[in-house]
């Protein structure tokens, strides 16, 4: 069989080996999902969020000079 040529038998070969065995070697990407509502309460008013975060981008402006 020379360079670039097409073998079905070869292909059919790696099918069979890397396909679903039942081994538990694939990964199911639905298996963790959920349903529902996250909430998150930062115990923080908006105006405290605010200047913490003006005083973080002003020490990072500080950094690059």
């Amino acid at each position: 069989m020379g360079f670039g040529s097409y073998d079905e038998s070869e292909q059919e070969r790696q099918q069979n080996d890397g396909g679903d065995a039942g081994d538990g070697s694939t990964v199911d990407a639905h298996e963790n999902e959920h349903e529902g509502e996250a909430s998150f309460e930062a115990g923080a008013s908006t105006d405290d969020l605010v200047s913490q975060l003006q005083t973080m981008k002003d020490d990072d402006e500080d950094d690059e000079e």
